[in-house]
């Protein structure tokens, strides 16, 4: 077991990464094997979810992504928003957030980013880049079985 974890701490990592809420920079630190540390700076940092961020923090969790993601599939309730809003140009896909969606009981939730959801959907994006967050392994194995090989992961924005 020492032998594993002197691999995985002396590990050269020598790209230098800057935290940006993109898909792009999600990408990055995906790459890098650091797509925890990606949300935990997103949430504490961009979005200020103290709550999400300590629940997310307890316990084991799996983070799979930044994979495309069709999002009829989410499990949420998706805001009204007037024409100005849902027309509005954000800029390119990019410069937005992932999705960061939770997987429980065979169900995807989108718990925060309800108006990047209902914006999305207004402009009826089909699939988006997310990240999926799952507690326990029940949830990990029934995630593989119905997803696991569906998903395609994003390698660059």
């Amino acid at each position: 077991m020492d032998s594993v974890k002197k691999i995985v701490y002396l590990k050269k990592n020598d790209r230098n990464l800057t935290y940006a809420p993109t898909v792009e920079s999600a990408v990055q630190y995906a790459n890098a094997g650091m797509l925890e540390e990606w949300i935990q700076c997103y949430l504490l940092f961009t979005h200020k979810v103290i709550p999400f961020q300590n629940d997310f923090m307890k316990g084991e969790h799996l983070c799979i992504g930044v994979v495309k993601f069709p999002l009829r599939l989410i499990q949420s309730q998706v805001l009204k928003l007037d024409e100005k809003h849902a027309t509005e140009d954000d800029g390119h896909a990019a410069a937005l957030p992932p999705l960061l969606l939770q997987y429980e009981e065979g169900k995807f939730h989108c718990n925060f980013q309800i108006k990047l959801l209902t914006t999305l959907k207004k402009r009826k994006v089909d699939a988006y880049p997310t990240i999926i967050v799952m507690k326990g392994n029940e949830d990990y194995k029934r995630f593989m079985k119905y997803y696991g090989t569906v998903f395609f992961y994003v390698d660059k924005v």
